[in-house]
């Protein structure tokens, strides 16, 4: 028994099965429900599978629900400048320098060993120390020339050459101060102020009239208080 001809829209049969019973028919039938099922169930999870990737690209807009586009609006946007960094460090120097500030008004006669040239040692300094700066056992590591400044000059420059010398770490410097040849009625002008503001001076320990080799009564030796960041 020959297969009929397909009916125009009806499924084609197997290639190469021949129909030869109406067990034969059911088989084919059955393998045809069989290939519909599994088509249908590949194109379900094909659709499916595109439903997921759209989700995963909409993930945020699925989330917050839909979404509106604001328009621009009519202004620009401008980039603001950073603040300035605090000189935090400046600003502690210039508060230790108001702490350290040095007066014309104070009184040293006090203060001042009585000897043919007045030297200056602060409690629990020793009076060898001094002993040891007149006889010039300390090296000089610097010098601070003061001729030829005002008086205001004077004390500013000291007050900084001070506080630069500790912070160095300098033990014994040297203050120029001259003897007044040049100043009116030949007295040393600066002579008795420079000693005041040392005195008033935390980084200052003692200090002595140089010796002659040394500038003599034109200028001070002055040993500085040991620097905790010096060499």
């Amino acid at each position: 028994m020959r297969a009929k001809p397909t009916p125009r829209g009806a499924e084609a049969l197997p290639a190469g099965l021949v129909v030869r019973s109406l067990q034969d028919l059911k088989l084919v039938q059955k393998r045809l429900a069989q290939q519909r099922a599994e088509a249908e169930a590949l194109a379900v999870a094909r659709r499916e599978a595109e439903v997921k990737r759209q989700q995963a690209n909409r993930l945020f807009e699925l989330a917050v629900g839909p979404v509106t586009r604001l328009h621009p609006p009519n202004k620009v946007l401008l980039n603001n400048d950073p603040p300035p960094p605090i000189p935090v460090q400046h600003q502690l120097d210039e508060q230790r320098v108001l702490l350290e500030s040095i007066s014309d008004d104070f009184d040293v006669s006090s203060l001042l060993d009585t000897d043919d040239a007045l030297s200056f040692r602060r409690p629990g300094i020793s009076v060898e120390v001094t002993r040891k700066l007149r006889r010039g056992e300390w090296s000089i590591q610097s010098q601070l020339d003061l001729h030829g400044l005002r008086t205001d000059e004077a004390r500013e420059a000291l007050g900084q050459y001070i506080r630069e010398a500790h912070k160095l770490g300098l033990r014994c410097v040297r203050v120029v101060h001259g003897k007044g040849l040049g100043s009116p009625g030949k007295s040393p002008v600066l002579k008795g102020r420079v000693q005041s503001w040392l005195v008033q001076k935390n980084d200052v320990l003692a200090f002595v009239q140089a010796r002659p080799a040394e500038g003599g009564a034109g200028a001070l030796v002055v040993l500085l208080r040991p620097s905790p960041g010096g060499h």
